[in-house]
């Protein structure tokens, strides 16, 4: 009888033990440790709320796919999207809205107006070269420089019908070469022309094959070469091309049905406060909170007059062309 009573004690007493665990638990898909400081961040949310996020490789693409899987029986609480790939989400309705603590101070613009998405930073495309693997080469300046020779099998990106860095080289070059959202043609092209330096195209982030040398040249944002040159000490530089480039915001959005809500919430609010937006300034991330960057992290980016050369793009557009681009590109880039 005293078995059985302790017995059933240290079962109610696992059970709380349990419960108190998974509460302080979050899923997050599309958090890798290697991308946007996000390993960084991830530890800063566990040492100052308590809540565990395990880490997650998936790209933006695969997020939103498991997500539609997942559709009936949602696995996540929160998921990281690059812009057009959260509108996306939205038209398939894995998410729902929520608009936490610093929604407001968001400016209009940067967030959906019924909370569905909202932006955490955003970063500018260009080239992360590493220098030392260019082996004398020189640092390509353009878009039409890395269709020379001289870089063949030195140019890497991600997959622009997968990885939304990837989709943003690809949406950058067509705008920088003089396409549109509605005429991809000059991005086809030179996508298709770009095949002849044969390009490694990888499916995850890239960014410890450039520091080794593997990759000499990657499609990337400025926070990769920025973080790889000032935190990783290596000959990394970034390049915003000569023609032009786009910058995007990357943000959060609150998964419908999530099984881990309230501490789903929590970490939206957190990446969002005081706290969370300096630590992507600190990871070289533009804030979407100005105040956050301070002027000795800006000191660490390229000067304001190169950025001039960055522009915006009506991302809902870009979403809703996403598709199309991605299909036409497996069908005439990859022939």
């Amino acid at each position: 009888m005293v078995f059985r009573v302790l017995a059933a004690s240290l079962l109610s007493l696992l059970l709380m033990v349990g419960s108190a665990f998974a509460a302080e638990t979050a899923i997050c898909y599309n958090c890798p440790p290697e991308w946007a400081g996000w390993g960084n961040q991830l530890a800063l949310i566990k040492d100052e709320t308590g809540i565990l996020v395990p880490l997650d490789n998936k790209n933006s693409g695969q997020s939103v796919s498991q997500l539609i899987a997942e559709k009936n029986n949602p696995v996540a609480d929160v998921c990281y999207l690059g812009i057009s790939f959260a509108i996306n989400a939205q038209k398939a309705g894995v998410i729902e809205p929520y608009k936490g603590v610093g929604w407001e101070s968001v400016p209009d613009g940067l967030k959906d107006p019924d909370g569905y998405w909202v932006s955490i930073h955003s970063g500018t495309m260009g080239f992360m070269v590493n220098v030392e693997a260019l082996e004398g080469r020189p640092v390509p300046k353009s878009w039409k420089d890395l269709l020379d020779p001289q870089y063949k099998g030195m140019i890497g990106f991600l997959d622009p019908a997968s990885a939304f860095v990837g989709y943003v080289g690809a949406v950058a070059a067509n705008e920088a070469l003089g396409g549109s959202l509605d005429n991809f043609d000059p991005g086809i092209a030179y996508f298709t022309e770009l095949q002849k330096n044969d390009p490694i195209v990888p499916k995850q982030t890239a960014y410890a094959r450039v520091l080794s040398g593997e990759i000499p040249i990657l499609l990337d944002y400025d926070f990769n070469a920025y973080r790889a040159k000032h935190q990783d000490k290596a000959d990394v530089e970034f390049v915003i091309p000569a023609e032009g480039t786009i910058m995007v915001p990357y943000v959060m959005t609150f998964v419908k049905g999530a099984p881990h809500a309230e501490t789903g919430k929590k970490v939206i609010d957190f990446v969002l406060d005081t706290k969370g937006q300096r630590l992507w300034a600190e990871n070289f991330l533009r804030p979407v909170m100005p105040e956050a960057m301070t002027p000795e992290i800006a000191a660490l980016f390229l000067p304001a007059s190169e950025y001039e050369r960055a522009g915006s793009v009506n991302y809902a557009k870009m979403a809703e062309v996403q598709q199309a681009f991605g299909e036409r590109y497996l069908k005439d880039v990859l022939k």
